[in-house]
């Protein structure tokens, strides 16, 4: 039995987090309930409680645990010796992994609620955002000054681009439930940033 699986209570509270994100990610912070996670568990809701007080606490518990556990990806890809357009495509195949797994990506699933969120998870939700966009500049500015990388305006501007692309293209793919739409997408958006897209910009 799951019960008796889940006897220590760190283990607990991880089972709890990994059913609550994967319910967020196929149906949204407002789509399930503390009914459903105890249900799979087969624990009680009282259970539930003794870890996580209230929703609340639980839905900020799993942005900053999916925040960390993305930084950690982040890093891992800074860390590699391969250009940086190279680094752009690593970054966008781990949302390709999340959508390849039938779910979305947590944060983009919290930004479509961000208005009837509890205030602290609308905190991390932008956060997650932020930092996102901060190593994609960092990544675009690199690329930028080695010529692997070419675009206009700001990197900051270009960063929100390419989340907000990404972010899109899995709502997009969603419906269709496959993966194509997503990659057609990414492979242009990333097309577009070589600086053989189109010769006549000016370096």
């Amino acid at each position: 039995m799951a019960a008796r699986r889940m006897s220590q209570p760190s283990s607990t509270r991880t089972a709890i987090l990994d059913v609550a994100e994967r319910l967020v990610q196929s149906r949204g912070f407002h789509g399930f309930s503390y009914a459903d996670v105890a249900s799979e568990l087969q624990i009680t809701t009282a259970a539930l409680h003794y870890h996580f007080p209230g929703k609340a606490e639980l839905g900020h518990a799993l942005v900053d645990r999916y925040a960390q556990r993305f930084g950690e990806a982040l890093d891992s890809i800074g860390a590699m010796s391969v250009s940086s357009p190279k680094k752009l495509r690593a970054y966008a195949d781990l949302y390709l992994g999340v959508l390849r797994d039938g779910r979305m990506c947590l944060c983009g699933m919290l930004a479509a609620e961000y208005q009837t969120l509890p205030e602290a998870m609308r905190k991390s939700v932008v956060g997650f955002l932020d930092h996102n966009c901060e190593w994609l500049a960092d990544v675009l500015e690199t690329g930028r000054s080695e010529g692997s990388l070419e675009f206009a305006g700001a990197a900051e501007e270009a960063a929100q681009m390419i989340v907000g692309a990404l972010e899109g293209a899995m709502l997009v793919s969603r419906p269709y439930a496959d993966t194509q739409h997503f990659e057609v997408i990414a492979d242009r958006l990333l097309g577009e940033l070589s600086p053989e897209a189109s010769p006549a910009r000016s370096r």
